[in-house]
Parts: C-alpha cells; structure tokens; sequence
C-alpha cells in the first residue's frame, strides 16, 4: 500500500497525487491518502481534488497509518517535524520524504514494500509513464456556468493565450515571498512577443488572484487582452478548467497554471514558463517539462 500525504493548494495536491497513483499502478498497489494535515497547514480552500475532479480517494484509516509508520509517528504535527532533512534517521523504513526538489530516481526502489509519501513531488517524471490515466482522473466534474461556456467558446475560435499572473500569498507572505518571488512585468512581456512571432493574430485570455495588477499592466499595454476576473474563492478552480481550453499557454512560477497548461493535450502547444521558479536557488530543472520553453 502508499499512502499519500496531500496539502498545499490544488496545484500540490494534484502533484501529489498523480506521483502516488503512478507508483500505484506500476506497483500494482492500493492507494490511498491522508488530509489530515490541513490542520496544521492552512492553505488556499483545503482538500480540493474530490470535489473537483471525477476522481474518488481512499481515506487511509489511522491504524493503516499507524501500521505503516508507527503510533509515534501518526500525528499530523510529529509528520510535518519529522520532514527535516536533520531528523532522517528518525522516521523509519516506510517514512518516505522528498529528499530535494529534483526528480528523485530513488522513489519507486523505495516504494517496492508500500509507504507513506511527504512532500511535493513537482516533475511530471515521477508520472509520464501513465499520463492516459491521470487526465482521465483529473476531468473536472462539475458543470460550467453561462459565463465561463461563453468563455470557452471564445477561447476556441481563437489562437487563444493563456497568461497566468499569481502574486496572493507570493507577495502577501514575507516568506512565501523569499522563496517563490513572483514574475516581473518583463517576463510577460517576452513571453507575449515571443508568441507574437510564432502564432498570429493571438488572443490573450489573463488569470490571475490580483485582477488590479493585469489591468495596470497589462491590459493598459494590451488592450485587447481578455482579464477573467469572475471565478473566485472555491471556484477559482474554473480558472485552470478555462486555461487547458487555450491553444497556448504562459504560465506563472505556480502548479496551478502548470497545470492548465499540462490538461491541455495538444501535442503542439506552446508553453512558456519563467526561467526562474524560486528566488532561494532551489533546483527547479525537473519541474518544467523538456518540450516547454523557459524565459
């Protein structure tokens, strides 16, 4: 059995989940989660994939958990210590940690018995062997509103841009801010002129959690550009839903538009990604996927 710690937004969650469900089936092993940690880590909308997708996870029960890990370690706040690169020696053998932020080609080797996964697991490596399998679990369930099929509806008839602006907690949380940073105005501005010169008469479609930022910047530089400021708060979902429509995509250093960038399955889209993922000089270089170019 793996059992898979999920947190984070919805982005890290579906990470999260796409690594454990490709070990899952290449280990031929249930799979199955815990949520619990929401409670010691307040993040965005808490667990969303069930409620999002047409998925359905298996709660692992805390004696499963307990099984596998120890009573000592069962706790949601003993996990999040134990997470310490310093404290390694004490988790066990089926306390399996992210050791750094690159693919780690150690995972599955470690995996072979079952075990408990922490971390964030950000590379479509740990997955790209059972891609198939984990579009299909991440169709989004819910109906569209009028709203957002008449979006869809522009998006299609168009060479359709998606260019996705995150500040929130990037720029809100000082520490937050020191490890993500956010990017700059310049980014953007390459990105849209770089596509200028690749596809024409492009339509640009912007989402973003600061609408004030995309309208002074750029809105006032691109007119024409599409700001898509109405799903908020537990719909703010709709917004990846409405990027994986776009024909191309500029993404932000987020796993949110990582992500509708990665569900749209055009074998000739063209993402471009920052160059830069983390201001803290953490190793992004597995993150974004080969065929994706980084500005």
């Amino acid at each position: 059995m793996i059992i898979a710690n999920i947190i984070g937004g919805l982005g890290n969650q579906m990470f999260q989940y796409a690594c454990a469900r490709a070990i899952t089936k290449e280990l031929k092993m249930p799979l199955k989660v815990t949520q619990d940690m929401f409670g010691v880590y307040s993040s965005h909308y808490g667990p969303e994939l069930e409620r999002v997708f047409s998925l359905s996870l298996d709660v692992a029960q805390p004696v499963e958990l307990q099984k596998m890990i120890g009573m000592l370690r069962v706790s949601p706040l003993i996990r999040r210590v134990l997470a310490s690169r310093f404290l390694t020696l004490l988790r066990g053998r089926y306390f399996i940690v992210e050791p750094h932020f690159r693919y780690w080609d150690e995972l599955y080797d470690r995996a072979q018995a079952g075990g408990y996964l922490q971390g964030y697991w950000q590379s479509e490596r740990y997955f790209a062997r059972h891609t198939n399998i984990i579009r299909k679990d991440f169709e989004f369930k819910n109906k569209f509103n009028e709203q957002n099929k008449e979006l869809v509806r522009e998006i299609r008839k168009t060479n359709s841009i998606s260019v996705h602006v995150r500040h929130g907690d990037y720029v809100k949380n000082a520490k937050t801010y020191s490890v993500h940073g956010i990017c700059t105005p310049e980014y953007y501005f390459e990105a849209i002129e770089f596509l200028e010169q690749q596809v024409s008469n492009i339509r640009l479609f912007a989402f973003s959690d600061d609408h004030k930022w995309v309208a002074e910047v750029l809105k006032s530089r691109y007119p024409e550009l599409v700001l898509v400021d109405h799903n908020r708060g537990g719909e703010s979902y709709n917004d990846m839903r409405l990027m994986s429509f776009c024909r191309h995509h500029i993404i932000a250093n987020s796993s949110f538009s990582w992500w509708g960038a990665w569900l749209n399955p055009a074998p000739n889209k063209i993402v471009i990604a920052p160059r830069k993922w983390f201001t803290n000089g953490r190793d992004s270089t597995d993150l974004v996927p080969d065929t994706w170019i980084r500005l």
